[in-house]
């Protein structure tokens, strides 16, 4: 038996995702992460079955629902449907589909229109943090047109600003989840690693590139195509994973705790080539950043993680801030990924030695792709 779900596919940054209201899912969470795993066609190695991509950036789900009495306008839960597992994370946010919200909810008539610019106020369920998102509404009125292009996604659109009020502890509640600086990890049939553990707007493990015997310069494709690079890169996730409390030991985590935190390898800027074949130079960014997301390269880098990293360079000790160097630290910072590179900015303070960091934002752009119905088996 075939049952329906009202639904919308929209591109947020360089992700995409089935967008869902609230009301039209079942409350109970377990009946809820069914139809998710089927409506993307989940587990399935391709996802033959749904709307899924295949890949972990086209596996995702926003939940929306319309807030009546607190003081921001639309809720928002991310799911992360995994593709090869019967699982569906809510652990942390993903930026790029976050961009999508405020645009989802326009079209919705959750909001009302104002011109020049609507500025959607969005609570994220999974962080329990405020996004204020700038949608530039020209004549009262939606549009997805403009000249604005991002990395990893052809052609250009209208520009949206994503500003992340007090992304401290998304997930942990803590800036400094183990509240070290730096941890020293063991890693089973590798040894000791360093790393930089900093949860701001979502949790990002980093380890500098020459530590693990990286360039930094790795295109997606070329540390996918090495199965001990994937081990490696987990076991040192899974670790931190483990220093943070969230799994028992590495091992587990991949299944407990997928997406968090996120697995990320840091160096200094140098030329290189991008997944789409485009020729960076080390003069246009400021610090290099490779991502990893469920257990493979992120083709581009979470919007999240970029912005956590924004805040990790702000925090003199950490890997990030080392290897950018604390007199480069500015409010505006250039990361180069693997296909290209993203601008982020932030406000913050020392207060007596101690980083508070007030915002990050970012900006991304954002289309609908499909309004309809999505059909599952029952």
């Amino acid at each position: 038996m075939l049952r329906e779900l009202q639904c919308s596919i929209f591109r947020g940054g360089t992700s995409k995702g089935a967008f869902v209201m609230e009301e039209d899912l079942p409350e109970n969470k377990e009946e809820r992460d069914q139809i998710l795993l089927k409506i993307m066609g989940s587990p399935d190695q391709r996802q033959i079955d749904g709307l899924g991509g295949a890949v972990s950036t086209t596996s995702k789900v926003a939940i929306i629902s319309k807030e009546t009495t607190e003081d921001w306008d639309v809720n928002y839960t991310f799911a992360q449907v995994q593709i090869d597992k019967p699982f569906v994370s809510y652990a942390g946010n993903c930026g790029n589909i976050s961009s999508a919200v405020g645009v989802f909810a326009l079209e919705n008539n959750l909001v009302d229109i104002t011109s020049p610019i609507t500025t959607v106020r969005v609570y994220n369920t999974n962080t329990k943090k405020i996004i204020h998102e700038h949608i530039p509404t020209p004549n009262g009125e939606i549009t997805y047109e403009g000249d604005f292009s991002i990395s990893g996604v052809p052609g250009t659109g209208s520009k949206i600003e994503l500003e992340f009020l007090n992304p401290e502890g998304s997930f942990t509640g803590k800036l400094l989840p183990t509240g070290q600086t730096k941890d020293v990890l063991k890693i089973a049939d590798y040894g000791e690693v360093e790393v930089s553990i900093v949860d701001a707007a979502n949790p990002l493990v980093y380890v500098k590139a020459e530590a693990i015997g990286f360039a930094g310069t790795e295109t997606a494709a070329m540390i996918d195509a090495d199965p001990a690079n994937l081990v490696l890169l987990e076991k040192i996730r899974g670790e931190a994973a483990v220093k943070m409390g969230l799994a028992e030991n590495w091992e587990a985590a991949a299944t407990v705790t997928p997406g968090v935190p996120k697995m990320t390898i840091i160096s200094s800027t140098q030329d290189f080539i991008t997944d789409s074949g485009k020729e960076i130079n080390a003069s246009e960014y400021d610090l290099s950043i490779r991502m990893m997301s469920m257990q493979k390269a992120h083709k581009t880098i979470a919007l999240t993680g970029a912005l956590c990293t924004a805040a990790a360079c702000a925090i003199p000790g950490t890997i990030p801030n080392e290897v950018l160097g604390n007199e480069n630290v500015k409010n505006e910072l250039v990361l180069g990924h693997s296909d290209g590179i993203i601008s982020v900015a932030m406000k913050y303070k020392n207060e007596n030695g101690t980083i508070k960091i007030d915002s990050v934002s970012s900006h991304r752009t954002a289309r609908k792709i499909m309004v309809g119905k999505v059909y599952y088996k029952g």
